[in-house]
């Protein structure tokens, strides 16, 4: 994102990541970008890009640490690592995080809560997929019957209490491929009269579906999955916040260009046995993307020497 595009939260550092978010959410009429991120790396360029917000994306959490496709396989461990990694890069940028079906019965979900935000990750969302999930852009999902979902919820809105975290609870439900719009809807509502903060229609196949679900759970925020290429039509931005949409998410942003740079540079180096690439993509250069100058301040800082010679 330019810029000029980019949405300022405008809340002082000091302000935990999450309160951030969830005072955007209150005070503010705008929409918040958040480009998916898979790792530290890709984190790290979405900051000096200059985001607001980043997503940890789950199937790129799946596929950066596993190797592995989105069907359910991460466990909590593996995600609330990656996502407590991701967001300590810079805690004053919320990242929102995903945390699937919560991980079990209402005692792992509340855990679950409890370990993303003591992570201090700003934001997750759980769904009504049942435990051996998989990705919400894949045929043939199974679904939790309402009762399960809202003890899910239930006990994710609970445990954000109990330990007086702001952390923003986002409802996600897949019931639109297999049960159709108005239990999707049903379920959302449920879902916000339990005290989630933010709902998320996940697979919406139309613009009139985006004007419809909003109108239908105003005013209640609603976050916009966009994966390009999938069942859901590509807007932009500006055009989701025109809808009134307030999160919009871009899972693949990072996944899809890594792929395409790092097949065609491997594919150079295989053919020609030389690299070739940018000159300016020095080790210390890629080492500063990654925080190097603000690690050998610490060090500095404390009266530390063994980084005064690092270029």
């Amino acid at each position: 994102m330019s810029s000029d595009k980019a949405v300022s939260i405008g809340v002082e550092h000091v302000v935990g990541a999450a309160t951030k978010l969830r005072r955007f959410l209150e005070q503010s009429n705008k929409i918040l970008a958040c480009p998916g991120v898979y790792d530290g790396f890709s984190a790290r360029i979405a900051l000096q890009v200059g985001f607001d917000a980043l997503y940890m994306t789950g199937a790129g959490t799946t596929a950066s640490r596993l190797g592995q496709a989105d069907l359910g396989i991460a466990t909590q461990s593996d995600m609330r690592a990656h996502a407590e990694m991701i967001a300590n890069l810079d805690p004053s940028i919320p990242v929102i995080a995903d945390a699937d079906t919560g991980y079990g019965g209402p005692i792992m979900v509340a855990r679950t809560v409890e370990q993303y935000a003591r992570s201090g990750v700003a934001g997750l969302h759980i769904e009504d997929q049942v435990q051996t999930k998989r990705c919400g852009h894949l045929r043939g999902k199974e679904l939790v019957d309402l009762d399960t979902f809202s003890s899910r919820i239930r006990a994710a809105v609970a445990a954000r209490k109990r330990i007086g975290s702001d952390i923003v609870i986002i409802a996600r439900t897949d019931a639109l491929q297999g049960f159709g719009y108005e239990e999707a809807i049903h379920r959302l509502r449920t879902a916000r009269d339990l005290g989630a903060d933010v709902g998320f229609l996940e697979g919406m196949t139309s613009v009139e579906m985006f004007k419809k679900a909003i109108d239908d759970l105003a005013p209640w925020p609603l976050l916009l999955n966009m994966v390009e290429g999938s069942v859901t039509p590509t807007i932009s931005v500006d055009e989701a916040e025109a809808f009134g949409f307030r999160l919009i998410i871009h899972p693949l942003a990072a996944m899809c260009e890594a792929y395409v740079a790092i097949k065609d540079g491997l594919e150079k180096l295989k053919r020609t046995g030389r690299m070739d690439h940018d000159p300016k993509l020095t080790p210390q250069f890629i080492f500063n993307v990654c925080g190097l100058k603000e690690s050998m301040a610490v060090d500095a800082e404390a009266g530390g020497s063994s980084f005064a010679e690092v270029p």
